[in-house]
């Protein structure tokens, strides 16, 4: 057996896979609201500071309802900074985008599970970390530590505590 390994060829790097970013929270709330508040009132629950590009100058965060839809920042001064395009659009389970506040795009899948009437599971998969450079992975995130010192697992934990504040609560 060659020390390469069976199939590789001398000389050739693998790249690392790199995890995604997981996160999930049970809200008080039916899936259809829980879903829709998401999307329809983002620029109200979403905490800009500091999970945008413009912080305090951010007046409205829009989510584009459908595939190709954008997902953009607008601010006091009418600037507008995109955070990606849904990719996948499928109300009330799921909806997938891309993710463009890292230096190269990202993507970020969103479902909503139905626990009962009353209860929703949002969880959160963040991937496509093996197109960021290890220098990209440590900067890249409005938290300190990006990718590798796990900013982004607590920065979805936080956002997803944002929206279950705004849907009726964790559970």
């Amino acid at each position: 057996m060659s020390p390469n390994g069976p199939g590789r060829v001398p000389g050739t790097v693998t790249a690392l896979r790199r995890p995604p970013v997981r996160q999930s929270i049970v809200v008080r709330s039916g899936r259809r609201h829980t879903f829709e508040t998401f999307v329809a009132t983002i620029g109200v629950w979403w905490p800009v500071t500091p999970f945008s590009v413009g912080r305090d100058r951010v007046r409205n965060v829009t989510f584009e309802p459908f595939e190709g839809g954008r997902v953009y920042e607008t601010w006091q001064d009418g600037t507008e900074v995109d955070w990606g395009e849904v990719l996948a659009w499928a109300p009330p389970e799921r909806f997938v985008m891309t993710w463009r506040m890292t230096s190269v795009a990202t993507e970020v899948e969103l479902t909503f599970t139905e626990l009962g009437p009353q209860l929703t599971r949002v969880a959160v998969e963040h991937r496509g970390w093996e197109r960021l450079t290890e220098e990209q992975l440590a900067r890249d995130c409005a938290l300190p530590g990006g990718y590798l010192g796990g900013a982004y697992r607590e920065g979805w934990a936080r956002i997803l505590g944002c929206l279950a504040a705004t849907t009726g609560g964790q559970a």
